[in-house]
């Protein structure tokens, strides 16, 4: 935590991904809240070209950020399967860790993570940023007010178009493939909206043959109540990212529900049988507000419980998707 509890959270960053550089690093040094002080990389020249794009210091590795006094927090974009160890690290190192979603690639592993973090007072925060964009709380507000009545059906897709050969999503030893990667969206939609108690019932994973990645699944779940959960995910389709719900009276669906750029005005389809509606909603930034709720937990001391629950049982979901998958290779 830092020294005085109203100061911004000094943030490091463990790795130069892409995605860092388009998406979080300008957010970290915009927000309010937040002070991006130093950028690691195991390739020095990327890290001083990150240090001077941000305005931030290279440190020497990811070794000598951990052990700076000057870091309260470090954000981690590193690829999927190689992000446990180095979140551990960190948390041994006692700092605050923002990590890129999965947090890891199974239950067990999670679960581990998050209970060091809460053993040593520190927070551990998945960037499964899109439950803090407006629009979902929008959306659940519709359905608690009844606007389609009883919810029966959710249906939700992450697809992109196929990717290079070299993209590190087709290596499953480092990357963790399609479903580590688009599918944890809509796993961690029907969680955000269907609640903690969601089942797996079924699942078809397609795997590629010459590289043994998941390229595409579709997942079937449910609740105790029989509300269901239809989840699509692939990177060889077309570009699509949407929530569906389906009631006892009417449809609900939304676009760009995982990836709205920050000036984008959402737009919520209603459907019932006499009558059709279309709801435009403010534009938010879910990035800045994921950087501004952990500089916040950290801040205060009160951590991200909620977040962390989440995670768990996205985490074990992943694990029983993987267990009870139909895997069929082309």
């Amino acid at each position: 935590m830092p020294a005085d509890a109203g100061a911004p959270v000094r943030f490091g960053v463990l790795g130069c991904a892409a995605f860092a550089r388009r998406r979080m690093l300008p957010v970290l040094v915009a927000a309010p809240g937040a002070d991006l002080v130093a950028v690691a990389s195991r390739d020095p020249a990327k890290a001083a070209e990150f240090a001077g794009r941000f305005g931030c210091a290279a440190a020497p590795g990811y070794e000598d950020l951990l052990a700076s006094d000057g870091v309260d927090a470090v954000y981690l974009p590193l690829p999927a399967m190689l992000r446990a160890p180095w979140v551990e690290r960190a948390l041994l190192a006692g700092k605050h860790v923002l990590a890129e979603k999965p947090l890891t690639g199974d239950g067990e592993s999670t679960a581990r993570l998050l209970r060091l973090g809460r053993e040593r007072g520190l927070v551990v925060l998945e960037n499964v940023a899109f439950p803090h964009h407006a629009q979902h709380a929008a959306v659940r507000g519709l359905l608690a007010d009844g606007a389609i009545g009883e919810l029966r059906d959710f249906s939700s897709a992450f697809t992109i178009p196929p990717l290079p050969a070299g993209d590190i999503r087709h290596r499953p030893d480092v990357g963790g493939g399609a479903l580590l990667d688009m599918g944890i969206y809509p796993v961690h939609a029907a969680l955000h909206h269907l609640g903690h108690d969601l089942e797996i019932t079924a699942a078809v994973l397609r795997v590629d043959g010459g590289t043994g990645a998941v390229t595409s699944g579709r997942i079937l779940a449910h609740t105790p109540r029989g509300a269901t959960a239809d989840l699509h995910f692939g990177m060889e389709h077309s570009y699509r990212t949407s929530c569906e719900f389906s009631g006892s009276l009417g449809r609900l669906s939304l676009d760009r529900a995982f990836t709205p750029p920050p000036a984008h005005r959402p737009v919520v389809h209603i459907e019932r049988q006499d009558h059709r509606e279309e709801i435009t909603l403010r534009a938010d930034d879910q990035f800045a507000n994921v950087v501004a709720r952990f500089a916040d937990a950290v801040r205060t001391g009160e951590g991200a419980a909620p977040e962390a629950a989440a995670s768990l049982r996205q985490a074990h979901l992943v694990s029983e998707i993987e267990a009870k998958a139909l895997r069929i290779t082309v």
